[in-house]
């Protein structure tokens, strides 16, 4: 019997495969004469019931999931697809062609540029992840996506995300060695240390994008595959196990303490010190040219975490998943979307650059 709540407990998926009725009957010949029959009585049952059928189950293999979006009223659904493929078609096309007057203006090819260059690209990406799917499924009238779909998609939305998370934390650091200490600031973001901080980035946000689809990978699904959502976020594939998720939970947490916050952190210790520096010049012309320099890279950073606060915030608030639904709206399309324009309005040499691109092209 120990070795029977062993297989139970630690091992809940093999249960029925290792405890087969020939070990069993095995087993009971061995022991009959030393133990007694246990009865379905006992009050041990009810957790051995629990871990026979968990296992059983486990066995199921799933092929798709249900994307519930945000609404199931047809009436609906014609504004919302209108809505945001007008959203989704802004952030492209005018991080693309942020990108494109950065790549084709000699006098653009700085470090600040470069990651903004990076960001661009990375918001193309991170939108384009949820946004077509969610597009396709109300064309097609079907809130279905396929397992292997699901987790591709986890996989690239949290890869870009994180992705974000650290290019501003880069651009951050920039702008601090700009403005702290101007006479070496070519000398220290030399070309190798942008592309190695951008490739440090990429192999992080890789890194634990793929731990967290691999940890997803082991989890098992029961019958409720609803996921409350226009795209598959991690959290809630995984409230949708029926398998033990203590692991994920660990590392979900651990994740957003040091990647999350480790970029909050670096950029917040950034701005304090170019807080610092600004003070200390002593003209108000200089303040402001000073200021300006980095008032694009601060709306964004406030942009993106102020949305991404608001959306944890309300959903441990409303409990209700259509409402997280609607919150992530503005982290996974918003910000994207208003990243251009805040640097378009408010720099002067996007301005010129993209005046220089369509006259070139025109």
């Amino acid at each position: 019997m120990a070795y029977d709540w062993f297989v139970a407990i630690c091992h809940p998926q093999h249960y029925t495969v290792i405890m087969n009725h020939r070990l069993e009957s095995h087993q009971l010949r061995g022991s009959i004469k030393h133990f007694p029959p246990v009865h379905l009585t006992s009050p041990l049952s009810p957790y051995f019931m629990h871990f026979y059928h968990m296992g059983k189950g486990n066995d199921t293999q799933i092929s798709e999931f249900l994307l519930m979006g945000f609404s199931e009223t047809p009436e609906l659904q014609p504004l919302i697809f209108g809505l945001f493929l007008s959203m989704y078609l802004i952030t492209v096309f005018g991080n693309l062609l942020i990108f494109l007057a950065i790549i084709s203006d000699v006098l653009l090819h700085t470090p600040m540029y470069f990651f903004l260059s990076n960001l661009s690209f990375a918001d193309i990406c991170f939108t384009s992840t949820t946004i077509p799917k969610m597009l396709l499924n109300i064309d097609r009238k079907r809130k279905v996506i396929t397992y292997a779909g699901c987790i591709t998609q986890m996989y690239f939305f949290t890869f870009f995300s994180l992705l974000d998370d650290f290019l501003l934390a880069v651009m951050a650091y920039d702008r601090f060695v700009a403005i702290c200490h101007p006479l070496q600031y070519m000398v220290i973001m030399n070309p190798q240390l942008c592309v190695l901080l951008v490739l440090v980035s990429v192999i992080i946000s890789g890194v634990q994008s793929l731990v967290d689809a691999l940890l997803v990978l082991r989890l098992s699904f029961c019958a409720d595959l609803e996921i409350p959502h226009f795209f598959c976020e991690l959290n809630q594939v995984i409230h949708l196990a029926c398998s033990e998720t203590f692991l994920n939970d660990l590392v979900i947490y651990f994740a957003s303490v040091m990647l999350g916050g480790g970029p909050l952190a670096g950029i917040l210790y950034s701005y304090c010190k170019i807080v610092s520096s600004i003070r200390a010049i002593s003209t108000a012309r200089g303040k402001y040219k000073a200021f300006s320099t980095c008032a694009s890279h601060l709306s964004i950073v406030s942009l993106f975490y102020c949305t991404i606060l608001g959306v944890y915030f309300s959903s441990a608030a409303t409990h209700n998943s259509h409402s997280s639904a609607a919150a992530s709206v503005m982290y996974t399309v918003v910000t994207p979307m208003l990243n251009p324009f805040i640097y378009s309005l408010r720099n002067k040499d996007i301005k010129r650059a993209l005046r220089r691109f369509f006259g070139r092209k025109l």
